[in-house]
């Protein structure tokens, strides 16, 4: 699904990048043609405004102001050669009311798109004046026709991929909770079958100490179910001290882990570190992170953990003496699938961010990991969130 997604990402870029550069490079050829044309509509002015002063062809001088009046888009600014302002064509009207500085600021415009037409006087070419033109509406708009068209083909990039984002997401978290609640169901068979079995042992004379030891095992199981059970639905918070579980799960793992490995929990005795979780789902994430350090340890370092608070917070580390992580893979390993072990299935630390961020409402993250000296996880839980 994931490549799916991101192959569809790569085709829209592709696909819009191509809209783009053809918009800009036609716009662009349409823009040229049009200022060549505007150009050509300014001379035929000129030459009309000359044909009305020496011409007295009556039906010529009806053509030549056909011609100046015809000009209703190009924006001409006429000055003598000192630039001084005679008069002004297609300007703004308004603006010229309002703004007394409007025509002169005008023509510094226009100083900077084109050079002046010099017109000289066909009856006195010792009179000279110029003619400074701008750019007309429909310029200006195939002007900003592409960058318009690139934020519609962005926004709708962006939309589809969010809609498609959206709907993997949705996807995951049904395929998720599915697959934890059959994975419940399927263990819930045989534990009742166990259940009843040890019943059936516990009249017979064996080892009491067996018995204990299945009893054990099973009880296990059923957390593990419960757990199972939990993922797709909304569990129960309830104010917890996160210390006293941080404790208990140590205590738990150090029973499993070899003498060679040391567990060193430091916290201040003062702290208040109660925060809104579920026993049962925050137990599996902290049994998570503490499996993965005596599996990059094998067997053999420390894990440090460390407990502080800050008013909105109660901050976990977990830190071991393992074999680290790549700075690239930081972002992969709460993928799901993502695993460096030759057996793992990858969903270890997924589920351990799911039940931290979607169940908790905080975060997970590795700070610091350094390759053959070891990694730090990073949990923050947030002390006050909505109890349902």
């Amino acid at each position: 699904m994931l490549r799916n997604i991101l192959n569809w990402r790569t085709a829209l870029a592709l696909i819009a990048i191509s809209i783009v550069i053809g918009t800009i490079v036609y716009a662009t050829y349409l823009s040229k043609q049009l200022q060549l044309q505007e150009r050509s509509k300014i001379d035929l002015w000129v030459a009309a405004k000359n044909t009305e002063i020496i011409s007295d062809d009556v039906h010529a001088l009806n053509l030549a102001g056909i011609i100046t009046t015809l000009n209703i888009s190009i924006p001409i600014i006429w000055t003598n050669e000192q630039d001084s302002i005679i008069d002004m064509v297609n300007g703004d009207s308004t603006a010229l009311k309002q703004n007394p500085n409007y025509a002169q600021n005008t023509l510094e415009q226009y100083k900077q798109l084109h050079p002046p037409i010099v017109w000289v006087n066909p009856l006195d070419s010792t009179q000279k004046s110029k003619l400074y033109f701008g750019i007309s509406a429909l310029s200006t708009q195939l002007k900003w026709f592409p960058i318009i068209q690139l934020l519609v083909v962005a926004l709708f990039i962006t939309i589809t991929l969010i809609a498609l984002y959206t709907r993997n997401k949705s996807t995951q978290n049904q395929l998720w909770a599915g697959m934890a609640k059959e994975t419940a169901h399927q263990l819930g068979t045989p534990l009742s079958s166990l259940k009843g079995w040890l019943e059936v042992l516990k009249n017979e004379s064996l080892d009491a100490t067996v018995v204990q030891e299945i009893q054990k095992d099973l009880e296990r199981l059923d957390l593990v179910s419960d757990r199972f059970g939990k993922i797709g639905s909304i569990p129960k918070l309830q104010m917890v001290s996160i210390l006293e579980r941080v404790q208990y799960m140590e205590d738990y793992m150090k029973k499993r882990a070899s003498g060679k490995v040391q567990f060193n929990l430091n916290y201040d005795a003062e702290a208040n570190y109660t925060a809104p979780i579920s026993t049962q789902l925050m137990d599996w994430v902290l049994e998570n992170l503490y499996k993965n350090a005596l599996d990059a340890m094998h067997g053999n370092g420390q894990i440090h953990t460390t407990i502080t608070t800050t008013d909105e917070y109660v901050i976990i580390k977990i830190t071991d003496t393992g074999k680290g992580i790549p700075r690239n893979a930081w972002k992969n390993i709460f993928k799901p699938g993502y695993t460096t072990k030759k057996r793992g299935w990858g969903l270890g630390l997924s589920l351990t961010k799911r039940i931290v961020t979607q169940y908790h409402k905080g975060t997970i993250q590795v700070v610091e990991s350094v390759v053959n000296k070891g990694t730090t996880f990073m949990i923050m839980l947030p002390k006050q969130i909505n109890i349902k």
